[in-house]
């Protein structure tokens, strides 16, 4: 399939710039095939039955990005990536001309040097043993570029957030309160949480017109045994909340649908065509990116035009885009 074929419009004015407040009072779109139906996102419990698994990532986001300079005064951004070794970390690096011995300055005295890398991922080495303390007093959560609004670290996070690791935030989760995902366990609805990290990755976009050529970055997941032994022991239906929970369980899952307790990396890929192993009965996830991987993999839960399909009518009837943005819960069967 051709990359173009994931294209489409979207108004500027309609890319939210902060989250619906209270969460669950942002709009769901119900897709059913071509059958759209519209809600609020707390209409789900009206969508929910005893015996289903609803499946949450509890992966934390930390405020991993720094803003600073060069020491010849070109500002730069940073983005933490992961820790390589003793003050070693992996950034991807927003500035000019960037090569290896670029020195950098930042506040509070933390400073670095590059000491590898290309294509906006470089090795950079800090000058403090604690650059986890550092980032805590002034970092800034990586909120995504499209994003101009400054936000809370507590705006951008789920509130079932758990387990540090990530520099992007599951986005799907961010239409739960506490109160609703209260009333979801009071229906008998049994919550599992997985955890996926997301890396940097999921901010470089497809530059291959041939999607199949396509390389995904890897990224850090785990699934307890006891969070498989609850998906595998179902009464209900599976109901996934995101793309990073839907692979997580794809990467962990057998050729008979069988999950697998898992700490591992994945790069899986999905995109039309792809064979499932364990597909989800209903998927809830947000309004993706034109020509993203996000967009592809739902793409290969429903149809590339029941996507598209989906999508003009959520530009139609002025739905909220992207991160901070409205959801969709799709039926898959």
């Amino acid at each position: 399939m051709k990359l173009s074929q994931f294209d489409y419009h979207l108004p500027k004015e309609l890319i939210a710039q902060e989250p619906a407040d209270p969460r669950d009072s942002s709009r769901l779109m119900i897709v059913k095939g071509s059958k759209i139906e519209h809600k609020t996102f707390k209409d789900i419990i009206s969508y929910l039955k005893k015996g289903d698994v609803l499946v949450l990532n509890d992966t934390k986001v930390e405020p991993v990005k720094l803003l600073g300079r060069k020491t010849t005064g070109s500002p730069a951004e940073f983005l933490v990536s992961k820790k390589l070794g003793p003050r070693l970390y992996e950034c991807m690096i927003k500035t000019n001309k960037i090569k290896p011995g670029t020195e950098f300055v930042f506040s509070n005295d933390i400073k670095a040097k590059v000491t590898g890398g290309s294509d906006g991922l470089f090795e950079v080495m800090f000058n403090t043993e604690d650059l986890d303390a550092a980032l805590q007093k002034i970092g800034e959560m990586p909120l995504p570029p499209y994003i101009k609004k400054k936000a809370s670290r507590e705006q951008y996070q789920t509130v079932f957030a758990k387990k540090s690791g990530s520099i992007a935030a599951p986005t799907a989760g961010f239409h739960f309160t506490p109160e609703l995902l209260r009333d979801v366990e009071r229906l008998g609805v049994e919550i599992v949480k997985v955890t996926l990290h997301v890396s940097y990755g999921t901010f470089l976009p497809v530059k291959t017109e041939d999607i199949e050529k396509h390389v995904m970055h890897e990224e850090w997941f785990e699934i307890t045994e006891e969070a498989a032994e609850k998906i595998n022991n179902r009464k209900g239906r599976l109901i996934v909340v995101g793309t990073t929970s839907l692979r997580s369980l794809e990467s962990a899952a057998d050729d008979m649908g069988i999950i697998h307790a898992a700490k591992k990396s994945t790069s899986i890929f999905i995109y039309p065509g792809y064979k499932w192993k364990l597909k989800p009965d209903i998927m809830i996830t947000n309004f993706h990116l034109p020509k993203s991987t996000l967009i592809m993999l739902i793409a290969a839960l429903i149809g590339l035009d029941n996507v598209m399909h989906a999508y003009e009518i959520a530009v139609k009837e002025r739905y909220r885009f992207y991160s901070f943005g409205d959801a969709m819960m799709i039926f898959t069967n």
